[in-house]
């Protein structure tokens, strides 16, 4: 009980001598405990100390009992609040069991029966909040154990992520939008000295820059309009465990001024603070943007970088590992249909291995678990997928139906050259090569679709009707529903 016995409790009624006697029992009892006179102080002051347990009186002044417990529920959910009432009517007990108290008691109480009420409650709070961590740290692990791929790509990450795990030092997970980032984050924390302490997410393009400093650092109450109350940062919450910036290239450079300070000093203040708060958290970090490029342009600052990219781990976009698809698309199905197992037909398995991929794995998810709701039987075919995957086998079997020596292969070679390459580039390069059959499948795949050939092949409408027009290429008569209004 020695854990127990440190919980802070704080006692709201409007009675000094109900006060006073209860602050004396619970006291005895090895609590903490503070008390107030009202249902707003009492929410204010939960909040500040971090209060265990609220003892609230239903008829109090200013802020009554339901709605201060009403305002810590929505607030805090794992304050438990146990309600008195000298009015021990049905309809009030009803009302605060439905508004989220704990239990409720009616006065006068028996202080032995009060005691136990609340030593029962606390143990419940400490069981739930250890069952909690439990549940985190397991799904924590599940989660850094579907980094999925054997090939030589994701080995190299591997093998960095296991160098730096232990050493404590600041990285920087570079790579594109889908790659898996925060998977690789949740890997080195999860693996190293800290794994036990919390692992803290900031999204920093998620978040309007004039929210983000009240986001990592915190705000003291009145601290700017709606701050209502002391509110702790996520620097604060990660504090003994891991905190992990993703897209910070995205950090407007005044705040990127205020993250360099924590990286050298280890302390920072709150929003409308003067007091200095110490934290340890190990900081991981991660981008999308090429930070060199940023700090050549003066939007990010060159010495926040240079603390940032310790130690750099770059992941490999999709296109560039297209041996690890069928090991994903694997662990996807088992993901998404568990013992009803889909299974992927040869055609749809070469389908998602031509696709370009621009959003990484991310996007081979959601084109899995679509393909999971879409199927009726348990095979998923290529017509389970967007028309930009299925396009990919069409683009495949027109560079297959090339006529001349060698010039097949020449490209293919292009194709995984610039598969991911964006803005009509990919059309360019093909088109020196293979740009009548192309055109045909792509058009015979949209059953004659200028729009949405374009669209496919990624230019502008124009382009493809002056094209077909040079090529000597067919195309039917457009109706309405192609009408392009550029």
């Amino acid at each position: 009980m020695a854990e127990l016995t440190k919980a802070k409790i704080v006692v709201a009624d409007d009675e000094e001598s109900v006060r006073w006697t209860l602050k004396k029992a619970l006291e005895r009892a090895g609590y903490s405990v503070l008390t107030v006179a009202d249902g707003q102080a009492a929410v204010e002051t939960a909040e500040r100390v971090h209060a265990d347990l609220v003892l609230m009186d239903i008829k109090m002044p200013t802020v009554d009992g339901l709605k201060a417990l009403s305002q810590l529920r929505d607030r805090h959910p794992d304050t438990i609040v146990i309600v008195m009432t000298a009015f021990g009517s049905l309809q009030a007990a009803v009302e605060a069991m439905k508004r989220g108290a704990y239990d409720y008691i009616t006065k006068p109480f028996d202080f032995e029966e009060l005691t136990l009420l609340v030593q029962r409650a606390l143990e419940v709070k400490s069981l739930t909040r250890e069952l909690n961590r439990l549940k985190a740290q397991l799904k924590d692990r599940q989660e850094a154990d579907e980094i999925v791929g054997t090939s030589q790509g994701m080995q190299v990450v591997f093998k960095l992520v296991g160098q730096v795990a232990d050493s404590g030092a600041t990285v920087l997970i570079q790579g594109e939008s889908g790659t898996g980032k925060e998977l690789i984050a949740k890997a080195i924390h999860k693996n190293s000295p800290r794994d036990r302490g919390p692992f803290v997410t900031v999204n920093c393009a998620a978040i309007p820059k004039d929210l983000l400093e009240s986001e990592l650092f915190g705000h003291e109450k009145g601290a700017f309009t709606g701050a209502l109350a002391t509110r702790r940062g996520k620097f604060e919450l990660a504090n003994g465990g891991t905190i992990f910036l993703d897209e910070i290239g995205e950090m407007d450079p005044a705040l990127q001024t205020k993250i360099l300070r924590v990286f050298e000093e280890r302390r920072f203040e709150r929003l409308g603070g003067e007091v200095p708060i110490a934290v340890d958290v190990r900081i991981l970090a991660a981008t999308h943007r090429d930070l060199h490029a940023l700090v050549t342009r003066g939007t990010f600052r060159e010495d926040l970088f240079y603390r940032l990219n310790v130690v750099s781990i770059t992941l490999p976009p999709l296109r560039e590992r297209q041996e690890d698809i069928p090991l994903l698309v694997d662990h996807f199905l088992r993901l998404y249909t568990g013992d009803g197992r889909k299974e992927i037909s040869p055609e749809a398995l070469n389908c998602l291995v031509r696709y370009h991929w621009p959003g990484n794995v991310r996007e081979l998810e959601n084109v899995i678990k679509r393909a999971c709701l879409l199927a009726r039987t348990r095979l998923i075919l290529p017509e389970h997928f967007p028309e930009a995957v299925q396009a990919a086998t069409h683009v495949a079997q027109a560079e297959g139906s090339v006529s001349g020596p060698g010039l097949g292969r020449e490209v293919r070679t292009e194709l995984k050259r610039v598969g991911g390459t964006q803005d009509g580039q990919l059309y360019e390069h093909i088109l020196s090569l293979a740009e009548r059959p192309l055109l045909q499948a792509v058009l015979e795949r949209v059953g004659g679709n200028q729009l949405k050939a374009a669209e496919l092949l990624g230019i502008n409408r124009n382009t493809l009707r002056k094209r077909m027009k040079q090529l000597g290429i067919s195309g039917k008569r457009e109706s309405s529903d192609d009408h392009d209004p550029s």
